[in-house]
């Protein structure tokens, strides 16, 4: 694989300054172009010690125009990084719609050194490039052009610099503190990149090998590998607004095999029966026994986020339901149960502008708990495939891949060691027609019923048929839903907070 970059080309500095402004022009056109369109590009700095990876940065940037271009590198991993799921850093830093990130270091760098120097085994890091590779499919298929440049030195060529650099005092204080160290296991480093780039190597994600021995040929070969990668996807596309949804285009991207086998099982699914219609409505609970529990539950849950805080796990519960189903006073009696320095109630609405320019998962992201801590989401990520697919602002093949997505970002969570909890809300037609005709007589409950939840109301179907999909596809063991019989108020309180000891005394045993 590597030889194909240890053929000695050069370039001699003439050309490349001839060939390296014509390159510079057509940069900053095709960066102008991406301003115009719904596209972001990732572009990944990676490859062997010594081969002036930097170097190829600082260009990059004097190339393009650089208030367009956001360059993160990913050396250490700060305490704050450690306190939370090993991507959150990376979709911190993902670039917005129309600009572009240059990642020095990225997904790959932990895995590789992890696997190089033995602190994990071979079949941990197939999984972890496997979960690299549905990753940066989901980027892609959300707009995300990925540019993934790999430069590289053959081993004689990393010795002879050491050398040189040993005897010069200028090159000592700018090389990599890395550089020794990776050097003395060069043919383990080779061979552990290697399977990285073959199976990363994929049809949205293209790596390409630079012979990085001659630095004009290496910075011209990069230049030109980016603004090729880029071209095709911008070149000559009409300016258009940066929003998060929008028409449905003229031409639809393909569908995956699994989204079309999705779409079928949808048609197929009973109009007049779903997973909804199990969950018994009737179940109540007497007066007189509802004091009593809900003390009892909401104590064990503040023994139990201490325990939590102790062990360094964090809880995150995720409230979705129907309009009028009681979230908001769910939240409140398990926000009763914990001490207000440990949790964080988030309440999700339509995205802002900024959000809106990113993956719809980037906003969720941001807000990870550290670990020890509670987060607690009033609506959440599954807006995509419920309120989004419903009023038709995705298109059929963003919240049918939606659901892989969803299992792909919840599955990294709990591999972490966060206690995810997910509760649908349930009521019946006439129980929410008898809360919203209550709010609307009510004078500080007026301001909760809007056009929109009646508007909503009349779309009770295709809800359901939504719902139904969504626990079918994203009820998983590590994180299966809690359906909650919400017809009784009283009732549907005391089920959350057991619910959620429940799950914490399974996870923290």
């Amino acid at each position: 694989m590597f030889e194909i970059a240890e053929l000695g080309v050069s370039m001699d500095k003439a050309e490349f300054e001839g060939k390296s402004r014509e390159l510079q022009t057509c940069l900053q056109k095709v960066q102008q172009q991406l301003r115009n369109s719904r596209k972001s590009v990732i572009i990944i700095v990676s490859g062997v010690e010594g081969a002036g990876k930097g170097g190829v940065v600082n260009r990059l940037n004097e190339w393009f125009d650089a208030r367009g271009v956001e360059t993160n590198a990913y050396w250490d991993i700060t305490d704050e990084q450690k306190l939370r799921p090993r991507y959150w850093r990376f979709w911190r830093n993902l670039p917005a719609r129309g600009r572009i990130g240059l990642m020095f270091g990225s997904w790959y760098t932990q895995p590789i050194v992890e696997y190089a120097f033995q602190r994990s085994d071979e079949a941990e890091y197939k999984r972890r490039l496997q979960e690299i590779t549905e990753f940066e499919q989901m980027l892609a298929a959300d707009g995300v052009i990925l540019v993934k440049l790999w430069f590289h030195l053959k081993k004689s060529k990393v010795e002879k610099q050491l050398k040189a650099d040993a005897r010069s005092k200028h090159a000592v204080l700018q090389q990599s503190p890395w550089n020794r160290k990776y050097s003395k296991q060069f043919d383990r480093f080779l061979d552990v990149s290697q399977i990285a780039i073959s199976m990363t190597d994929t049809g949205c994600a293209t790596w390409h090998i630079i012979e990085a021995a001659d630095v004009h040929y290496r910075d011209y070969t990069a230049g030109k590998t980016i603004l090729d990668s880029i071209q095709p996807y911008v070149a000559e596309q009409p300016a258009q607004p940066v929003a998060h949804h929008g028409k449905e285009p003229a031409k639809k991207p393909a569908q995956s095999a699994v989204v079309k086998t999705r779409a079928k099982a949808k048609a197929k699914t009973p109009k007049d029966f779903t997973v909804l219609d199990r969950v018994n409505l009737q179940k109540v609970i007497e007066p007189s026994e509802y004091s009593k529990k809900l003390v009892k539950w909401q104590t064990r849950l503040n023994e139990l986020c201490w325990q939590a805080r102790a062990q360094k796990r964090s809880l995150l519960l995720m409230f979705e339901g129907w309009d009028a189903a009681g979230k908001g006073s769910a939240i409140r009696r398990v926000t009763q149960s914990i001490d207000a320095r440990l949790y964080k109630v988030i309440s999700i609405a339509a995205p802002t502008d900024e959000e809106a320019a990113h993956h719809y998962l980037w906003r969720f992201w941001r807000h990870i708990p550290l670990d020890g801590y509670v987060s607690i989401y009033d609506r959440s990520w599954y807006g995509r495939v419920l309120v989004e697919r419903v009023e038709k602002f995705a298109r059929d093949d963003e919240w049918q891949r939606a659901y892989t997505e969803i299992n792909h970002f919840e599955r990294q969570l709990t591999e972490h060691g966060i206690v995810l909890v997910k509760f649908w809300l349930h009521i019946s037609p006439e129980e929410q027609y008898r809360r919203f005709k209550e709010r609307e007589k009510t004078p500080w409950k007026y301001y909760k019923i809007t056009q929109e939840d009646w508007r909503n109301r009349d779309k009770w179907q295709d809800y359901k048929l939504a719902v139904n999909d969504m626990v079918e596809h994203t009820s998983t063991a590590a994180a299966p839903w809690n359906l909650i019989a919400a017809n009784d108020k009283k009732f549907a309180r005391i089920e959350i907070p057991k619910t959620v000891c429940r799950m914490l005394e399974k996870q923290l045993g």
